[in-house]
Parts: structure tokens; C-alpha cells; sequence
């Protein structure tokens, strides 16, 4: 039986395949983690087979590569340039940036990727260092940025960036690991609200703990 398919039509449909594996390999990376996804799973949700799979990604590993690259790591360059063209005040850029995070990754299924990989990184080093390198440390640096812009114009104090970034990554983690394995255990009543909650990050961080001036007491005078 001949295929109803155009030459034409076939070309784009080729052209979508790596798309589609993709789609199909993040769903079931984050439904079922590394070790438990096998590449006949991805092939039969994307509807080829397991032979056009490797046509594209030689092994799982270079295909799970292959979906951090497309939905996290590959964006960077992107998300550098928007760094450089902000024209607000640093402590506005900084709050664009962990918003903008959470709109781009920790609302989609991608947020999934970073509990896969502290999940199983034990079993999986190869799989940490990758990670490592393509995630964890261009997103340390973007935010180093961020902040020493702070500095060279006067916005922000002098600190230790190294310490100060870890401190803006550790809620976004906190909302990963919230998302993927508290949120589904908790009533509504105890659900967080994501962007109010890194606002609120935001926030202690920039201004610390302190009472600002204006909204100390007034010391009162004895008679």
C-alpha cells in the first residue's frame, strides 16, 4: 500500500520528529525519572519507532542531553541578551529575572528536570556532571551578573556573590521540590502561590530583615 502522504508532507513530518521525541522524552523523564524510561516509551508517544528514535539520539542519554539543551540550557543566550538591554534599576532586573524564570521553566513541565536530576544524580553522575555544566553553572553566572550590575552602580552593596547567589537559588529549588513532591500532598488552603512567594524572596533579600527608618517607632520622651 502506497502512503496518502505528499512528498511534501513527508518532509515536514520528518522535520517534526525530533520535535516530537523531545516532547514525548520530557513528559515521560519527569512522569517516571531517567533510569525508569525506556526509549521504546518515548518512540510509541511520539508514534515511531524505536529504530527512527536513534535516527535522531544515539542513546537516552544523549536524548535526555538533548531535551535539557532544547527547554533549559539552550535559552541562556537568550536570556543573557535580555540582561544586557534591561534599562531598569538592578533590584527591577532582579525581580524580572526570578519571575521570568518562573514563567519560563517552573510553570512548564520542564521544572520537572532538576528533581530528576538531585533525585538521581547518585546513580547517574554522568547525567549530574551534564547537568552541572549546561544548567547550574550558566545560571550561577547569569545571576552574578545581575547582581554585580547592582554593585557597579552603586544599587547594591559589596558581598560575596558566590554566597548571595546560592541565596536566590535556593527558593527557586524550594519551588521545584514544592511543585513536584509537596503541592500534589497539600490541602488548597496550604498551596503556595509562586510568584508572591519569590516576590516576597525578592524582597527579604534586597531590603534584609531590617525596619526601614520611616517605619521605626518613635522613641518616647519621658516627662
Amino acid at each position: 500500500m502506497h502512503s496518502t502522504l505528499s512528498p511534501t508532507k513527508r518532509e515536514r513530518r520528518k522535520e517534526a520528529r525530533p520535535g516530537e521525541l523531545l516532547d514525548a522524552a520530557l513528559s515521560l523523564f519527569v512522569e517516571k525519572g531517567f533510569a525508569a524510561t525506556r526509549v521504546e516509551e518515548v518512540a510509541a508517544r511520539a508514534g515511531v519507532s524505536k529504530g527512527t528514535l536513534f535516527l535522531y539520539f544515539p542513546s537516552k542519554e544523549e536524548l535526555f542531553k538533548a531535551v535539557v539543551r532544547e527547554t533549559i540550557a539552550g535559552r541562556f543566550g537568550e536570556w543573557n541578551d535580555e540582561l544586557a538591554a534591561f534599562e531598569g534599576d538592578s533590584a527591577e532586573l532582579l525581580r524580572f529575572t526570578m519571575n521570568a524564570w518562573w514563567e519560563r521553566i517552573g510553570m512548564t513541565a520542564a521544572s520537572g528536570i532538576t528533581k530528576l536530576v538531585m533525585s538521581e544524580a547518585g546513580t547517574f553522575p554522568e547525567i549530574a556532571s551534564f547537568y552541572q555544566h549546561e544548567v547550574i553553572d550558566p545560571g550561577r553566572e547569569l545571576l552574578k551578573r545581575v547582581l554585580q550590575r547592582g554593585i557597579d552602580r552603586s544599587e547594591f552593596r559589596p558581598m560575596d556573590l558566590d554566597s548571595a547567589v546560592y541565596s536566590l537559588i535556593a527558593p527557586m529549588v524550594f519551588l521545584l521540590m514544592w511543585k513536584h513532591s509537596m503541592a500534589p500532598c497539600c490541602p488548597p488552603s496550604d498551596r503556595l502561590d509562586p510568584k508572591a512567594f519569590l516576590d516576597t524572596q525578592v524582597g527579604l533579600l534586597l531590603d534584609g530583615m531590617r525596619v526601614r527608618e520611616e517605619h521605626k517607632p518613635s522613641k518616647k520622651i519621658s516627662p
